[in-house]
């Protein structure tokens, strides 16, 4: 029996490795923080809609439960994996517009602040939609530089933001590093300066405990395709605290986030609560996997998920160390710092991803020299990780 086998077998969570979707040839996937792999029970619920609700009410459906499933959902999520009683949190678009959505909401909301806070070491679709706000809007940028294996620390945030601050957007998981920011104090500081701060909680959702309500958190998202197990281009969710509903207005004003949707009235008039962050029509059947990865994450429960997590990527760590000490560890060596995915750079993994592939064994590639490792609790085990991480080292050698 080799080491991850005997981790599997004592692991209390193993018996979930079977509730998704078996992938012919898959000898490792290491690359559960990009794409979710499928539950079996998603491909039963999708099918029985396309049949049964889909097929068989037709539009009707919209009048059954379908209108309510973004918020249904969102509620479900947030007491589940986000810390976030009812009523804050909705399920639609993509994380990108999202983004765009609260941010615009916000800064439209701190007349006479002048700049945005963000990470140059952020997801390039996070700096990317800010930059383009900034530039419509005549707005700053107050760039942070965090350390390559790390992450924004409360210093860095505390000299950066102050009375110009408008907004700070940050990752709770860095997506290269996995580096976990100090939510609750990062939110504080911001909330000092007298500015918003909005998540992206892309890397922690499903994954990491995340504690919004009681951060203070003013807003959130993420998408719904990674620990989420949403499927390819799964719908995004947002949150927003449920005291500042009725104060922020959402720029791309759609029907069915109007009071009134069905009356096709003149004029937009938000509806209340988290339903005036909608713009159009939901999409119902991306979003119907996540329900079946929320209610495992419930099942399991998500402070054992957690534990597991760490314990896959402490496994993964003491591999490289043993099989590629020539590899540089670009992630935190405390698991209490770190996310469910290791980054381990070598100039040598850039020409052997395509050929783990081949074989099998899929790891994640982030330029110029990183290998990426993403563990997802509940659909990975220790094995894989052995053999994967043992392929990377047979192919480097």
């Amino acid at each position: 029996m080799t080491r991850g086998e005997a981790l599997d077998h004592a692991d209390p969570l193993s018996g979930y490795l079977d509730r998704f979707v078996p992938s012919e040839g898959l000898v490792a996937y290491l690359d559960g923080n990009s794409l979710g792999r499928p539950l079996a029970a998603s491909v039963d619920r999708v099918a029985d809609f396309l049949v049964r609700e889909w097929g068989g009410r037709l539009i009707r459906g919209w009048d059954d439960d379908w209108l309510e499933l973004p918020f249904v959902i969102g509620d479900e999520l947030g007491r589940v994996a986000l810390g976030a009683a009812a009523g804050q949190v909705f399920i639609g678009d993509s994380t990108s517009v999202l983004l765009y959505k609260l941010a615009r909401a916000a800064l439209a909301a701190s007349p006479g602040r002048t700049e945005i806070v963000l990470s140059r070491q952020d997801f390039p679709t996070d700096r990317y939609v800010l930059e383009g706000i900034a530039h419509d809007l005549g707005l700053s940028i107050v760039w942070l530089d965090a350390e390559a294996e790390g992450g924004v620390t409360p210093a860095q945030l505390a000299g950066a933001v102050g009375p110009s601050t408008a907004l700070v957007v940050l990752s709770h998981v860095a997506y290269r590093s996995a580096y976990i920011a100090e939510g609750a104090e990062l939110t504080r500081i911001a909330h000092d300066a007298g500015a918003f701060i909005l998540w992206d909680l892309s890397h922690s959702a499903g994954a990491v405990p995340v504690d919004l309500d009681a951060w203070g958190a003013n807003l959130a998202v993420g998408c719904g395709y990674k620990y989420l197990n949403g499927g390819p281009g799964a719908p995004a969710f947002a949150y927003v605290r449920r005291d500042l509903q009725s104060e922020l207005r959402q720029p791309i004003q759609g029907w069915l986030g109007s009071r009134a949707p069905f009356e096709m009235g003149e004029g937009y008039e938000p509806a209340d609560g988290i339903r005036r962050f909608q713009t159009g029509t939901p999409p119902i059947v991306g979003m119907l996997a996540m329900r079946d990865m929320i209610a495992l994450l419930d099942e399991a429960g998500t402070d054992a998920v957690r534990a597991k997590s760490e314990q896959l990527t402490a496994f993964a760590i003491e591999l490289t160390d043993e099989l590629l000490p020539e590899a540089r560890l670009a992630s935190p060596r405390d698991p209490e710092r770190r996310g469910s995915h290791v980054t381990l750079d070598h100039p040598g993994f850039a020409e052997i991803v395509p050929r783990l592939w081949r074989e099998g064994v899929i790891p994640d590639s982030r330029r110029p020299d990183g290998i990426r490792l993403g563990l997802s609790p509940l659909s990975t085990s220790f094995a894989e990780v052995q053999r994967g991480v043992e392929a990377i080292a047979r192919l480097l050698g």
